[in-house]
């Protein structure tokens, strides 16, 4: 009996030397998950559906006498889904991202396609052209658009100047604005994929639809569109989720017409100071994310993953 867990034992530790370097690669990214989102989230759902007395949450759990007594508030959830400021602030989020996504397709698509079908020594200078803003703080990008885009902001001016309006344009703190900064700022995560999906397409299937008499129009949109649609959705999933999410744009751009759920959540936070009511609300937000994200880990898997250029 002995002999044998020796052996075991020894069998283990071989297979564990063996396998280090996969268990490492493998279990960091996974310990990070743990440590920085899964944690977190927890705590912040059990605050959720935490009693409180105004500054200190209850356990939901309490043990007396042999009997555990189990209390989970779900008031603010039933909330959520009964106020109609909820309910339009999520309502305006999900379409404030969809749009954005539509239109970061509709433009990051043909710049793509562009960067795909480019001579190859030209390639590494539009990629780095595309990730060039990320060179410059993403608060000042977002910030310089108010500058651009203010009543009496360059483009105001300028149009002024050049006699095509008597009075300037109402563009700030509308939902206008609020579309060009988040267009501007997630349009490099969707051609990135895009791009990368479509550079190792083979080219010798559009010859062969070529020589059957296909249009180059109809050849698009029977092999290219098909052929990169892991990149659409990859390109639309990066684009999407955070834009549900998003704070600083709608805060910088947007106006009080345009709710987004980042803002109503730094307003239950910071200003109402309703942490519980906060947590509802921000672990609603990630649910709503779920959907998209789990279409995304499908389309990734299927493609073998948005590999790097």
């Amino acid at each position: 009996m002995d002999l044998a867990k020796s052996l075991a034992k020894n069998r283990f530790a071989r297979l564990l030397l063996k396998d280090w370097g996969k268990l490492t690669v493998i279990g960091i990214p996974y310990v990070f998950l743990i440590l920085l989102f899964t944690v977190p989230f927890l705590v912040v759902l059990k605050l959720s559906v935490s009693e409180t007395d105004g500054i200190h949450f209850q356990d939901l759990s309490t043990y007396a006498d042999g009997v555990v007594d189990i209390k989970i508030k779900l008031s603010n959830y039933i909330f959520l889904t009964t106020d109609p400021l909820y309910i339009e602030t999520y309502w305006s989020s999900i379409k404030f991202a969809a749009l954005n996504t539509f239109i970061c397709i509709f433009i990051g698509y043909p710049f793509a396609y562009f960067m795909a079908r480019s001579p190859a020594s030209m390639r590494p200078a539009l990629l780095m052209l595309v990730s060039l803003p990320f060179w410059t703080s993403y608060l000042l990008r977002v910030y310089a658009w108010k500058g651009l885009l203010d009543d009496h902001g360059v483009f105001n001016n300028l149009w002024m100047w050049m006699g095509l309006i008597d009075e300037p344009i109402k563009m700030m703190h509308t939902g206008f604005s609020m579309t060009v900064g988040m267009v501007y700022t997630y349009l490099p995560f969707m051609i990135l994929p895009l791009y990368a999906n479509l550079v190792k397409m083979d080219l010798r299937l559009l010859e062969a639809a070529k020589d059957l008499g296909a249009t180059p129009w109809k050849a698009f949109w029977l092999i290219t569109v098909p052929l990169s649609k892991n990149g659409i959705v990859a390109g639309s999933m990066l684009v999407f989720i955070p834009s549900v999410g998003e704070y600083v744009i709608p805060e910088l751009l947007g106006g009080p017409s345009t709710l987004m759920i980042g803002r109503v959540l730094w307003d239950e936070f910071f200003s109402n100071n309703d942490w519980a009511m906060a947590s509802a609300v921000a672990v609603t937000m990630v649910v709503l994310i779920l959907v998209p994200l789990a279409i995304f880990n499908k389309y990734q898997a299927d493609s073998g993953g948005v590999r790097g250029v």
